[in-house]
């Protein structure tokens, strides 16, 4: 196997990881990819690289022309020249090393603790983790920051205006379009029914039905319907008197002659309709009372009675357990959801019209009352700080893992290419400082020497 091979199986080995620890494919990628960018930034490392070399070998040749003028009798100037280039050189490479020891092993050499991006990698990404876990993702940390940002009175004075109202308004309008359409008719109207049923049944209705009719009658509720029906009724039979003559007529026995039916049908109805039109225009009527006095008992009854309220749960059951009853309720929510669409779909129907006035106005409200202001604040510090605290371990580990499942050659290259220009610079200022320091000790081991 060549060693281009072993490189790629090495590759292929540092990258399992990423997978194994859920890392997508995508994170890795990100950070191991070579932009451009990190091309045109590499390029100013090694131009930087290439002038702390070219200062080291300045420095260098001082030295050696400082010693050759010391030697030759050029003056006491040529030991300080000599001592300042000598500590240069030995500051330049003391920063030379560290720096490459950054990112790789200085002269391929197994010194240790160096390469300690590359080898040190899993444990930087697990302390990067910590700290950001313990400084940044603290409770304290977390209600400070929201608290200076002012969520409430920045969100009331952007909802307050129009256009940002309307904004909201489309997207809410779009949400519910979106879940309305995802949601199946059938479990909908399923649950919707088993709903209605199950608090159908653990609720007994027959003492509500009695306080509400007897309020009903109490209030004289009902005499607009009796009314209506003693009405009806005698327009009915105004209209149709040979029907009741007939029904009459048929239900007599046969034996009877044909006109002594006849005249006990006439009877019957002119006794029916003089009873519908006193009863329609005496509120006084014996047959109102005898009525308001049943209603009165029935309600009565249906509130402590206990045969009466059995009957009618057993009615209830009994209607409820109907299959128009069931469809009738699955058919509801059919309608309900097709209105609700619509609504949401046209720009100016009321639905949306309300809410964006009730977008604006506690846009208005949250904008200049700071009591409104304070529960918005509460509530978004509330949920930030549950957020933290109760997944502060999923959102550290995402950093550690993500930092796990990058390749080191290529993070290596990639923080180098980032920051190598500016670890260039500590090289050349080692260089001069380590002149500088070179030439303030020899000049003070001079002075106490002389």
């Amino acid at each position: 196997m060549c060693a281009g091979d072993h490189e790629r199986v090495e590759r292929m080995e540092r990258t399992e990881p990423a997978e194994s620890v859920g890392i997508p494919a995508a994170a890795a990628r990100a950070m191991t990819a070579f932009t451009a960018a990190d091309e045109e930034k590499q390029r100013g490392v090694r131009r930087m690289k290439l002038t702390a070399l070219g200062l080291l070998l300045f420095v260098a040749v001082v030295y050696v022309l400082a010693e050759w003028a010391s030697n030759t009798g050029a003056g006491p100037w040529a030991g300080y020249v000599a001592a300042a280039a000598e500590a240069g050189m030995v500051g330049a490479m003391a920063d030379w090393f560290a720096v490459t020891a950054l990112f790789r092993r200085p002269l391929g050499l197994p010194i240790p603790h160096t390469a300690i991006i590359p080898t040190k990698k899993d444990q930087l990404g697990a302390s990067l983790g910590e700290f950001v876990g313990e400084n940044f993702l603290s409770e304290d940390v977390v209600r400070q920051r929201l608290r200076a940002v002012g969520i409430g009175s920045r969100l009331g004075a952007w909802l307050a205006v129009p256009d940002h109202a309307d904004r909201v308004t489309s997207e809410l309008s779009a949400a519910l379009r979106g879940a309305l359409t995802v949601l199946r008719d059938s479990d909908v109207q399923a649950v919707v029914g088993e709903a209605i049923t199950r608090r159908a049944d653990a609720q007994e209705i027959a003492p509500g039905i009695g306080k509400m009719l007897e309020k009903i009658v109490a209030d004289g509720g009902h005499k607009r319907v009796v009314d209506l029906i003693v009405t009806r009724a005698h327009d009915w039979l105004v209209l149709h008197d040979d029907q009741v003559m007939d029904a009459v007529q048929g239900g007599a026995p046969g034996w009877t002659p044909k006109f002594v039916d006849r005249k006990v049908g006439e009877r019957v109805y002119k006794e029916l309709l003089r009873f519908t039109a006193e009863m329609r225009d005496m509120p006084s009527h014996p047959a109102r009372g005898a009525l308001d006095r049943f209603l009165t008992d029935f309600a009565s009854d249906l509130q402590s009675d206990t045969d009466t309220r059995t009957r009618v749960e057993r009615l209830k059951g009994e209607v409820l357990g109907r299959g128009e009853v069931q469809d009738l309720i699955a058919s509801a929510w059919t309608a309900v959801r097709s209105m609700i669409v619509s609504a949401a779909e046209d720009e100016r129907s009321e639905l949306r019209l309300r809410v964006r006035a009730s977008l604006l106005s506690l846009g208005a409200r949250m904008a200049a009352e700071p009591k409104i202001q304070g529960k918005v604040d509460s509530w978004v510090e509330g949920a930030a700080v549950y957020v933290v605290t109760t997944y502060r371990k999923e959102i550290t580990s995402l950093i550690s893992d993500t930092v796990a499942g990058w390749d080191a050659e290529h993070t290596t290259r990639k923080i180098e290419a980032n920051i190598g220009r500016d670890l260039q610079f500590i090289r050349i200022n080692g260089t001069v400082v380590g002149s500088l320091v070179g030439l303030l000790i020899h000049t003070v081991s001079r002075a106490v020497g002389g």
